[in-house]
């Protein structure tokens, strides 16, 4: 309890402390390049960390019960239709980064989960995880973060859907449908709560144990936008007539290798000076969703041409979302 009320008052008091370190501490004036990159540093570092906090708290209590294992049983046997819809959902209960979902995925074509399943899970547990929906509501409003997700899920869905109906499975690696014959099992202790919230602690001590000092960076990243480019440089490059620049953001995001709660700073300091929403929303899927470790640990699984099927329709089905967001809204 103490916890949770001291947690309430820093995110409640982050404001008014950036206002007094920018504007009286250090002396600043509001509207400038500097104080605003200041102030926007000050309160967006406790803020983020604060939110990505009590999120991988609450995400790794609810991961002591959908753990791999169970994850695995849920979708094994499942109709395409079915579960790819549910392994969409799963991934977004679950939260794996694109790199450490690749474990599960093999799990998964081991136990026998249709490879169209698979793929659902793949793209959906990076890319609509907890983090980027709890942080993009905080920043953006509940608006922008449903549109997140619906347009995450369906994305995952259709891959999944698209992949599934390819008939690839004979590009999969053969050790891995060698060890799909010899099949899977496991033994799982059921646990108490108080282990259940240790279990908690533990992943935010891993979790943000790990990714602050990138988190710092992306805010910083964040602030320099925000206090110094003009905003009529990043509408006429990033704005909703470039179209090009959706495939262009695309393809940046795919060597790169970032978290979600690295990115969504620079994010909002990019629809700050008027960035268009579908480009910027289109460059993060694709670096959360496609990365080049992904890509190397999945060529262990599958053959080439099957690996560049993957990343051609979800690449494809990001830019479409992508130029969807900048034609609607």
């Amino acid at each position: 309890m103490l916890a949770v009320l001291a947690w309430t008052a820093a995110f409640l008091l982050a404001s008014p402390v950036a206002d007094g370190l920018t504007y009286r501490l250090l002396g600043l004036r509001p509207g400038t390049a500097l104080g605003d990159a200041v102030r926007f540093f000050a309160y967006e570092v406790p803020h983020v960390l604060l939110l990505l906090v009590a999120v991988v708290f609450v995400i790794g209590v609810v991961n002591t019960w959908f753990t791999p294992a169970r994850v695995r049983t849920l979708l094994a046997g499942r109709r395409e239709s079915v579960g790819n819809v549910l392994a969409a959902l799963l991934g977004v209960l679950t939260p794996f980064c694109s790199c450490s979902a690749v474990p599960l995925f093999i799990g998964f074509v081991e136990a026998g989960v249709p490879l169209g399943v698979t793929f659902s899970f793949l793209v959906s547990a990076p890319l609509v995880n907890e983090v980027a929906l709890v942080l993009l509501l905080g920043l953006f409003g509940w608006k922008i973060a449903s549109l997140y997700f619906v347009t995450g899920l369906a994305l995952a869905m259709l891959a999944g859907l698209i992949l599934g109906r390819l008939g690839l499975e004979r590009h999969i690696e053969p050790w891995v449908r060698e060890r799909r014959a010899l099949g899977t099992s496991a033994v799982e202790r059921e646990l108490a709560l108080p282990e259940r919230l240790l279990e908690g602690v533990a992943a935010v001590r891993k979790v943000v144990g790990k990714t602050w000092p990138y988190v710092i960076v992306g805010i910083g990243v964040g602030a320099f936008i925000h206090g110094w480019v003009p905003e009529g440089l990043l509408a006429s490059f990033m704005g909703r007539s470039a179209w090009w620049t959706v495939p262009l953001a695309v393809g940046l995001g795919v060597p790169m290798y970032a978290s979600t709660a690295t990115l969504i700073p620079i994010v909002q300091a990019l629809l700050a000076k008027g960035a268009a929403l579908g480009t910027v929303l289109a460059f993060m899927m694709a670096v959360v969703a496609l990365s080049l470790p992904e890509f190397l640990l999945l060529r262990r699984v599958l053959k080439p041409r099957l690996l560049g099927t993957f990343i051609a329709v979800v690449a494809t089905g990001i830019m479409l979302v992508g130029w969807l967001f900048n034609a609607v809204l």
